[in-house]
């Protein structure tokens, strides 16, 4: 059994381990509430964009915009996106699994990466694929440029017969305790054809399909962009905040634990000596 002065140590360790992270968890919730209500609203427009963009589709006969041309995938490009720190439980982890299997189903087939975030790059770049671009230190404080800022290449590379579609892999934020790993194709866009069951609300168009589809295409994928940005600071935020609080609530029966054991080594130490007092009355009589 360990003595008492070595368990003392054990315990104001573990104290100051569970200071730091009882302190990280309350930064996560803190951030967490700004970072979720960014991401929630968010999506009432990316909704309503979308529907936009597939009542233009629908309603012009040109379609040679080059965001929506369609072609074989020969050429893919993966934009991953993780954190730029840890101590957020799997995030990471599942982000980088779900990204090798990716490239697994698709190893016959031409693949790059995108890498947004410093946990993703610095798993891929000893891998052998393609980095073509990166992006990181962005999620302490990033807005719409940043968006701008990515998707631009990605749009360049897209139009200009680089790559054939462009996924896109992140979590999403869908509640404190829980986020959903999301892989969704960017480029070419995807929309949808109204059914005859759905009314198609009628526009007054001030310039030629064309003009529109030049000046929406390109920021409705600036803003799939951003808002998978919004959504994996949330998600990163909700996994830390989770996570810290379990490694919180481990160095507290830690603790326990350790506490019961010093007394107990105590115990056996005041016995001993008890015994020992007495063995030596006993002998000096």
């Amino acid at each position: 059994m360990p003595n008492v002065l070595d368990i003392r140590r054990r315990i104001r360790s573990v104290r100051s381990t569970q200071q730091i992270t009882k302190a990280m968890k309350m930064v996560a919730t803190a951030k967490l509430r700004k970072a979720q209500e960014r991401a929630l609203n968010s999506r009432p427009y990316g909704g309503q964009l979308q529907h936009v963009l597939n009542s233009l589709v629908a309603r012009t006969e040109s379609r040679s915009h080059p965001l929506l041309q369609q072609c074989p995938e020969e050429r893919v490009c993966l934009v991953v996106v993780s954190a730029d720190k840890g101590l957020c439980g799997a995030f990471n982890t599942n982000i980088i699994k779900t990204a090798h299997s990716f490239l697994e189903e698709r190893k016959q087939k031409e693949i790059s990466l995108c890498c947004v975030g410093r946990k993703g790059r610095d798993f891929f770049r000893k891998h052998p694929v393609a980095l073509v671009n990166e992006f990181i230190n962005i999620f302490n404080k990033f807005d719409y440029t940043d968006g701008q800022r990515i998707a631009a290449p990605l749009m360049q590379a897209f139009s200009s017969g680089e790559v054939d579609a462009i996924y896109l892999l992140f979590n999403e934020f869908k509640s404190m305790i829980q986020q959903k790993i999301v892989l969704k194709r960017l480029l070419p866009i995807e929309h949808s054809t109204p059914t005859h069951q759905q009314t198609l609300v009628d526009y007054i168009y001030e310039q030629p399909p064309e003009e529109i589809f030049n000046s929406l295409l390109p920021m409705f994928v600036e803003f799939q962009v951003y808002h998978v940005l919004l959504e994996s600071a949330a998600a990163e935020h909700a996994a830390r905040m989770t996570a810290m609080g379990a490694a919180t609530d481990n160095a507290g029966e830690l603790i326990d634990s350790l506490t019961l054991t010093m007394n107990r080594a105590r115990q056996a130490g005041i016995t001993r000596e008890i015994i020992e007092i007495v063995s030596g009355a006993a002998a000096s009589k």
